[in-house]
């Protein structure tokens, strides 16, 4: 074949990216079937490369390469002809080639031919005796050549390959670590994930350049991982910003790491990203025969996870991250049931006492979750979770609902509380929240003002405009609100001055370091000091001996809240504690 032909042949070879690829059970299936057919011993997907043979699939043999030399592939693969050899002993050319000095004595093979007429190898079947061939014989492994193209054009079909960058996606991923669980012999496999932005980056990147600036970066990086990795495997492109690839050998994971620090840097370096990014590589060292290809996939996406928050931008499966972040999955995924039942989420109310006369007027309500299987769950724990997803909204409604349902029953014995509720920062983002929190008081007979609300600075100040909207109308219709862990967030004093809230809780943080001496009590003092000039009141919470009660009396706080006074009670164990032990609070501090 001329030299012109032969370049645009590896070309066509090169695009379809199959050389070096994992053994694959579509093509198995086919070669298994040519060597049954044909009651021979060796069938083959050879594939002509610039100096081997490569076996994307055989049957029979150990290695995965032959030279070209005398390979009879290559002979098709340049005529791309049918190549009978019924005897190699009596073949001057192939008798002293490599199959010839293995032993092998008969061959057919037939040729493997691109819609634009290029020969990328051949189909062929091999035994260790001379052998003829009928013309129905060679007619049916004809066919079944055809049949390892269509399986070629299916995987480089649209749904197998990613359009910008022209590598194997997300689907031919799990299907390469499919085939790879079932033929595996054990041996571990390194695999890297490189996740090339934060979320918030490739949004910035989005918004500010074109589609094609975007496939330059994402060929750029192709460009990249390509010499680091593509010679001797295949990356795949599994997301808008994310490449998976395994390690071109064996290796230490050290090793793997040393390399994917080079890949990183080059990344970081590169003058063909406009913008600022920071690439990250989660490593998961694993065995394929004992894990599933969704695991594989799932443990990558929580190395990387891992690899955002390293300094290194690089890190290894944690097992005990992971099973951290199956328990939060979990946890979200249940979250939704624990709503509907009515033997899982429910309130506490930790008190509030007036330091001057010793009252309890208000108290907060804080929510519990016994899960049906893994038991109590801290609300540190599962809040933040659902808070940060698309349940915030029924958790607030939920805990809005029930405290009103509390409140009602109180009203009933007597006991007129004022129930202090915390939001969330997704909340203030609810367009029909107030309208969702007045329909809730008129259900249970309430009022605006027997309700706190409680919202961080930080959740204030994250969208602060539209914050200072919905806290204005609440404020308008009568709702209380209060700033919770003062001291904690980024307030400014403009913002502040702004807000129409009616109360300041200073964080529990300030409050236990009260004992510690005079430079911390300071602090508390002109926290007080400020609020107060703001025309706050003001909660201090984290409370826990008469000690910090006395030292907040006397710098002026108006309401405590903590363990000294009491744990998180039930609804009924709440006015139990009001009827009897408050009175004796009382008595204690006189």
């Amino acid at each position: 074949m001329g030299g012109h032909n032969e370049v645009a042949r590896l070309a066509s070879l090169k695009n379809l990216r199959l050389l070096d690829t994992l053994p694959s059970e579509s093509f198995d299936r086919i070669t298994r079937l040519v060597a049954h057919f044909f009651d021979l011993p060796i069938a083959a997907v050879s594939l002509t490369d610039i100096d081997r043979q490569w076996f994307k699939s055989s049957v029979g043999v150990e290695h995965n390469q032959i030279p070209r030399e005398k390979a009879p592939c290559a002979q098709v693969a340049e005529s791309c002809k049918p190549l009978v050899i019924h005897d190699f002993q009596e073949d001057e050319f192939y008798r002293d080639s490599t199959l010839g000095n293995a032993g092998i004595r008969f061959y057919a093979g037939t040729p493997l031919i691109t819609p634009d007429g290029h020969g990328l190898g051949a189909l062929c079947v091999l035994g260790t005796e001379p052998r003829s061939i009928t013309e129905s014989e060679l007619k049916t492994l004809t066919d079944l050549a055809a049949m390892v193209m269509d399986q070629i054009e299916l995987q480089h079909a649209v749904g197998r390959i990613e359009a910008s960058s022209g590598l194997p996606n997300r689907f031919q991923l799990i299907n390469d670590l499919s085939d790879l669980h079932l033929q595996s012999d054990g041996t571990p496999r390194l695999m890297g994930l490189l996740d090339l932005a934060h979320t918030a980056q490739f949004d910035r990147l989005s918004r500010a350049l074109t589609p094609g600036h975007l496939d330059g970066i994402i060929q750029s990086v192709v460009r990249i991982l390509n010499e680091h990795v593509g010679a001797a495997t295949t990356p795949y492109h599994i997301g808008p910003t994310q490449f998976a690839f395994f390690a071109p050998n064996e290796g230490a994971v050290e090793e793997y790491s040393a390399e994917i620090s080079r890949i990183l840097r080059e990344i970081e370096r590169s003058r063909e990203f406009p913008m600022t990014i920071t690439p990250s590589v989660g490593i998961l060292n694993f065995n394929p025969a004992e894990m599933e290809p969704e695991d594989v996939f799932r443990s990558l996406q929580s190395a990387v996870q891992d690899a955002r928050d390293s300094h290194t931008g690089i890190a290894l499966f944690s097992t005990l991250t992971d099973q951290r972040h199956r328990r939060n999955f979990t946890l979200l995924q249940d979250f939704p049931r624990a709503l509907e039942a009515d033997d899982q989420l429910y309130l506490v109310f930790q008190p509030r006492m007036d330091v001057t006369s010793g009252e309890v007027r208000a108290a907060e309500a804080l929510l519990r979750w016994k899960h049906p299987t893994l038991g109590n769950i801290s609300p540190a724990e599962f809040i933040p979770l659902v808070e940060a997803s698309t349940f915030a909204r029924e958790l607030t409604d939920w805990v809005i609902d029930q405290s009103l349902k509390v409140m009602g029953q109180w009203r009933r014995q007597g006991h007129a509380l004022q129930l202090s509720i915390n939001l969330s920062a997704a909340n203030l983002e609810e367009p029909d929240f107030l309208e969702r929190f007045l329909a809730a008081l008129d259900r249970h007979h309430a009022k605006p003002g027997d309700i706190e609300l409680e919202l961080t600075e930080s959740a204030m100040m994250k969208e602060a405009d539209r914050a200072l909207d919905l806290l204005e109308r609440l404020s308008e219709a009568g709702a209380k609100l209060a700033i919770d862990d003062f001291g904690t967030g980024y307030s400014s004093l403009s913002y502040m001055q702004k807000l129409p809230a009616d109360v300041v809780k200073i964080d529990r943080s300030f409050i236990a370091d009260l004992v510690n001496g005079n430079r911390e009590r300071v602090l508390v003092r002109s926290m007080i000091d400020l609020s107060h000039s703001l025309g706050y009141r003001v909660v201090a919470e984290g409370v826990e001996t008469l000690e910090m009660s006395d030292m907040l009396e006397a710098m002026g706080c108006d309401e405590i809240q903590g363990f000294w006074l009491s744990r998180p009670l039930s609804g009924d164990m709440l006015i139990d504690w009001i009827r009897f032990k408050a009175s004796s609070l009382r008595q204690m501090r006189a």
